[in-house]
């Protein structure tokens, strides 16, 4: 697939063409946070836009994008997110109609000039469990490979209510958290987390709230998801182990969870949809789709050891989740459960079939039991201080690439 000229200078191998244009927050020096899209290696300010009228007709409330996050802009309906799209697109596409390569000033600045804020104000905050590899992989360490999925599993996207106030932005260092930890004998320990760990995974924005109380079609699921991003759920493995007994995770996951500066919209993914395997047994009838709603989006993570040189040391693929987005959206709310605008979702760690695929060193490493060798002659089974952990994502059909951003993450020791 062909991606579509701009006549602002895009390099040809970029993610970040009108194909994408992933929202986001900037500031400039002291000047107020507003909204942007990317372009190439440059930001584009919706605000300086709107006050130009270059978004004449499409009725956008004044000062929308004069914010500090996207949240005012996200919850407006779909159609208005797809008309400003549209216009952004005719306004940089080559031979545009639009007088604006004169404004280029006014309106864009370079990337490396500005800095970057958390794009949405997230209220809630959801993690699924959606991989079934992954889940098969956790299921054979801690029981068997013959009872390895809880009965459930494949009659539910299974997930947890996590922590929003610990949510961080990519390039933000994460400490080793403390906590209960079980000891030699019956009493634990407080300690800080021997088994730090990344896990890979793809997530999106809510940008239109549910109604209390009334479950969301699976048929129309999709009009409630603005945008993706990337995510890394950090796990204290040895923390989540003591503690997951009778509730889930708690302390073990809610010291930090990192994504990326940047929001594509769901538009910016639409040529990379995939239809998901067959799910056996089949769903109940709130959880049939025509299962296209899966994406072929590559993912990767690098590891970069202190002093070191960075490494892949995970490559895997969106499109290897079991339960996609719009049934995990209609499981979410089947109950009644609202949705507000802002509300993040994770997918869940996303593993293929190889250890090259795992997306968690718990599995790379399997709990310990196989360290993972890196080029520095150092190993690894979970994560050291002064490591930096690398997180990618994109899609691509032939010139055509789509970019989620990145997520880069050094790891700080505990507090004393």
């Amino acid at each position: 697939m062909n991606r579509t000229e701009t006549w602002f200078p895009v390099h040809e191998d970029s993610g970040y063409g009108l194909e994408n244009l992933p929202y986001g927050i900037f500031s400039f020096g002291k000047e107020e946070k507003t909204a942007c899209v990317r372009l190439g290696e440059h930001v584009v300010d919706l605000a300086a836009l709107h006050s130009l009228d270059f978004f004449e007709g499409l009725e956008l409330p004044s000062g929308v994008f004069r914010k500090e996050n996207l949240n005012a802009f996200m919850g407006e309906a779909r159609a208005l997110h797809q008309a400003v799209r549209k216009r952004l697109i005719d306004l940089f596409r080559k031979n545009t109609d639009y007088r604006i390569k004169e404004t280029a000033g006014q309106i864009m600045l370079p990337l490396s000039k500005v800095n970057l804020h958390p794009p949405v104000r997230v209220g809630d905050y959801t993690d699924f469990y959606s991989s079934e590899q992954h889940a098969y992989n956790v299921g054979c360490m801690f029981r068997d490979p013959e009872k390895a999925l809880m009965p459930n599993w494949r009659f539910m996207p299974v997930g947890y209510h996590g922590r929003a106030s610990t949510i961080v932005l990519s390039g933000e260092p994460v400490r080793r958290p403390l906590g209960q930890l079980q000891g030699l004998g019956i009493d634990p320990v407080l300690s800080p987390t021997k088994k730090l760990d990344f896990e890979l995974e793809f997530a999106y924005y809510i940008g239109g709230e549910t109604e209390l109380g009334k479950p969301v079609e699976i048929s129309n699921a999709h009009e409630h998801i603005f945008g993706f991003t990337l995510l890394n759920d950090w796990s204290a493995r040895d923390i989540q182990k003591w503690e997951y007994v009778p509730l889930g995770p708690f302390l073990g996951k809610s010291f930090a969870t990192t994504v990326s500066p940047w929001v594509s919209p769901l538009e910016a993914l639409e040529a990379f949809r995939v239809g998901g395997e067959k799910q056996n047994p089949e769903p109940l009838a709130y959880l049939a789709s025509s299962r296209d709603w899966n994406f072929d989006i590559e993912l990767e993570v690098c590891l970069q050891p202190s002093g070191g040189s960075e490494e892949r040391v995970c490559q895997t693929n969106s499109k290897y989740l079991y339960w996609d987005v719009c049934q995990q959206l209609a499981h979410h709310t089947v109950n009644g459960c609202k949705l507000n605008t802002g509300d993040l979702l994770a997918s869940g760690t996303i593993s293929g079939k190889e250890r090259g695929s795992f997306g968690s060193m718990l599995e790379i490493g399997w709990n310990g039991e196989r360290p993972y060798l890196l080029q520095n002659g150092e190993t690894r089974v979970f994560l050291e201080d002064g490591d930096t952990v690398i997180m990618k994502g994109f899609a691509q059909k032939g010139k055509l690439k789509v970019e989620l951003g990145e997520l880069r993450t050094e790891i700080l020791p505990a507090h004393e």
